[in-house]
């Protein structure tokens, strides 16, 4: 395959055929650097050389009823992890503050549960109002399934983003969680479009499903049109459903980025969760294909020193993407 010719033919408005889908996830590892460089000159037409950071805000950890197989704060996990109530807007606040003062273009408030309640939404409303006027910051909220009149609210807040990650293909998804459905997630991904939300939804690749469901999980984001997808690499954690699975490996996380490039082109594509523990020393090369990263620690498991990522974009000679008032301080 000469992937320099399918790349400008995706960027000319191709769409992949389940084939050459197929064979990315498929080619050998010799093929590896020319596929990355494929990826890249689509990357590149789109966003350049430029890279958006995200940073997580846990709002709260644990107590969720619901099942999902990957998750330490699941239900039916016996990770022994940390759990507290939902945190105050303060807390919230000295957090965009961090965000800020570390070049962080999007700051995400997450928290555990089925979905926010009155008073969750009140909280993070309040506080997104005050991080507008103070920092500029993009935010972006996941709180679970979220309903029309909470969509609004956290709209006329300021919320720029909401992310609910569909994780897996459709056929794939009873083996994960059996407590909500696919239909419910992408449900709520349609809501917070239709209140002019952007849309951020992702996958968790090396839950024991085939490569059809990845690729399959790639075209549902692109019928979705998600403006983020975050692309999350299992970190089985003890005690969780999925506990001591290891499918992956970096050379295939590779061509997982390349495929989500060469299937939704124009969109950010975002390394997110277990990139430190699946890609390793091959973390790099995945921007070449991805085009955003987070930045510090995940809700339950720690991420790569923040110190060390900068240093990776400084090394690839890739430029950090600031919000407006973030340019004005570091006099960008």
């Amino acid at each position: 395959m000469n992937w320099q010719t399918l790349a400008q033919e995706v960027i000319d408005g191709k769409e992949l055929t389940n084939e050459e889908a197929m064979l990315i996830l498929t080619t050998s590892d010799d093929e590896l650097l020319p596929l990355l460089h494929g990826a890249f000159t689509i990357r590149k037409h789109y966003y350049g050389k430029k890279v958006k950071l995200n940073m997580i805000m846990n709002a709260k950890s644990g107590y969720c009823p619901e099942d999902c197989g990957y998750c330490s704060q699941s239900s039916k996990s016996t990770a022994p992890i940390e759990k507290y109530p939902f945190i105050s807007k303060e807390e919230i606040l000295a957090g965009a503050k961090r965000a800020f003062e570390n070049q962080i273009g999007t700051y995400c408030i997450v928290a555990s549960g089925r979905g926010p309640t009155r008073k969750d939404v009140n909280v993070v409303s309040e506080a997104v109002e005050e991080i507008k006027e103070k920092y500029g910051l993009k935010v972006c909220a996941c709180l679970g399934l979220l309903k029309n009149e909470q969509a609004e609210q956290l709209k006329n807040a300021g919320v720029d983003r909401y992310n609910h990650n569909l994780n897996t293909s459709e056929r794939h998804h009873d083996y994960i969680t059996t407590s909500h459905t696919y239909e419910d997630r992408v449900n709520t991904v349609e809501v917070v479009k239709k209140h002019g939300i952007s849309p951020c939804s992702g996958a968790i690749v090396g839950m024991k499903e085939t490569k059809e469901d990845v690729i399959d999980i790639a075209r549902a984001l692109r019928r979705l049109d998600a403006d983020s997808i975050p692309v999350n690499f299992l970190h089985a954690i003890d005690g969780t459903k999925l506990e001591g699975t290891k499918e992956l490996n970096p050379r295939y996380c590779l061509k997982v980025l390349a495929l989500f490039r060469f299937v939704n082109p124009t969109k950010e594509i975002r390394i997110s969760g277990g990139r430190e523990v699946n890609l390793g020393s091959l973390q790099p090369l995945g921007l070449y294909a991805a085009n955003s990263i987070f930045v510090g620690d995940y809700l339950t498991t720690e991420g790569q020193e923040v110190n060390k990522d900068y240093l990776m974009l400084q090394d690839l000679g890739f430029e950090i993407e600031l919000a407006e008032k973030q340019a004005e301080l570091f006099n960008v």
